[in-house]
């Protein structure tokens, strides 16, 4: 077999028959090859950078340094390597703080020998991607430091935030329609889920893939177009960009809003439209992309609730420094049935409602069922109409002068 489909294997557990067991079971497999053992963390470390492994069977307990520990340590000089946890203890706390660590699997011991297999399997081919992909990063990074050139010389995205301090405001609705309608092969858009822990943009737009942000935020040093689209999915039916919230929701501990800021920089740079999908609670994400963004699509519905939410948010806005002329609120799933106008919370707020989204949900909940965005059938429906008019509102704010939602010092103040 070619020695380039063949993962490389090596074993830290400080119990000698256990390496010694482990190692007779892959022999017989022709595709996995044991490079090396070792019977401690440090030790394990050492081997790690001297053999450089496709995969790692990393016990948790040892004597020097916890399993959690070493795989992290190893994980900071060898990206690529895909450490596989075995450990007696089958406790969720264990499995995350593993997770968090770099480690990409968690198997109790013993594992079955189809588990052990298979998971090693999976981590060994997603070692040779993402080593395919460090070494892509490392040439593309050479050959820019000797141009001379730092970035691609595009022009400066616009940052559209879609909102609510209510959920189930429909903000994934918005943004998804939103982004069909914006997206031409002049003006190319990527749209960004935002909810990193429970994002459902994928989903809506029927689309599956095993990148997420955080492929691009734990190497935001290294960003480059290449890096980028490799990650990003294409929408086929509409030529939107996507780029998807982890698979799961631990997986998205870590990512800090200085480097969201820095995936969204670099966004601006290669498409015409940046639109941020986000969660309701003002978390470091949800700021930073209130900091990156030049509009905030404000979603309120008419439920009592929803409009004291926006309320309280408006208020902090000011606080915030944010530019009310860049808020653009919008009343979602207007039903005229219901006493609560748009004019009445205009009136209320002191703050206009600009646009207006009728209910019809025998139009939007199939569309979400199928993961087919509404805008893309039949045009002459109310609710696609009122997208149409959400948009002409929404490009009038942004061939303004260009300035930005937040006073950027404001919010540091606030993050404090």
């Amino acid at each position: 077999m070619d020695s380039e489909e063949v993962f490389r294997v090596i074993i830290i557990d400080d119990d000698a028959e256990t390496r010694e067991n482990i190692r007779k079971l892959l022999q017989f497999e022709s595709d996995l090859e044991v490079v090396g053992a070792a019977k401690s963390g440090n030790e394990g470390i050492q081997v790690a950078n001297e053999s450089k492994p496709d995969v790692i069977l990393m016990d948790i307990n040892m004597p020097d340094m916890d399993g959690i520990e070493a795989t992290e340590l190893i994980r900071k000089d060898l990206p690529y390597v895909q450490i596989v946890i075995l450990s007696v203890q089958n406790d969720p706390n264990y499995m995350r703080k593993a997770m968090l660590a770099g480690a990409r699997d968690f198997l109790a011991k013993p594992p079955s020998v189809d588990e052990l297999i298979s998971a090693i399997r999976r981590a060994g081919q997603l070692a040779r991607e993402e080593r395919i992909k460090t070494q892509t990063v490392a040439k593309a990074q050479t050959s820019l430091q000797t141009s001379g050139t730092t970035t691609p010389a595009l022009a400066d995205g616009k940052v559209i935030l879609v909102y609510s301090p209510k959920g189930g405001a429909g903000c994934t609705t918005v943004a998804t329609n939103l982004a069909m309608l914006l997206q031409s092969e002049d003006s190319p858009v990527v749209l960004v889920d935002g909810n990193l822990q429970y994002g459902d943009v994928s989903v809506f737009l029927n689309e599956q893939s095993k990148n997420s942000i955080v492929d691009l935020t734990t190497r935001v040093e290294l960003l480059d177009a290449e890096m980028i689209h490799g990650v990003l999915i294409h929408h086929s039916s509409s030529g939107v960009k996507i780029l998807a919230s982890p698979p799961k929701p631990e997986y998205s501990e870590g990512v800090t809003g200085e480097q969201f800021t820095k995936v969204i920089q670099y966004l601006q740079q290669l498409f015409t439209y940046v639109i941020i999908d986000t969660e309701t609670s003002l978390n470091d994400i949800t700021l930073a992309a209130m900091d990156a963004c030049h509009v905030l699509i404000l979603l309120v519905t008419q439920e009592i609730p929803a409009i004291k939410n926006a309320r309280l948010f408006l208020d902090l806005a000011d606080a915030l420094g944010i530019n009310r002329n860049r808020i653009l609120m919008v009343m979602n799933r207007f039903d005229k049935k219901t006493g609560i106008s748009p004019e009445k919370v205009s009136e209320s707020f002191k703050h206009e409602v600009s646009g207006v989204l009728p209910l019809d949900d025998r139009v939007v909940t199939p569309s979400i069922n199928r993961g087919v965005p509404f805008i893309l059938g039949d045009k002459s429906r109310p609710i696609s109409r009122s997208f149409y008019e959400l948009t002409d509102s929404l490009r009038q704010i942004l061939n303004g002068d260009g300035s930005k939602l937040i006073d950027n010092e404001l919010v540091k103040i606030a993050r404090k």
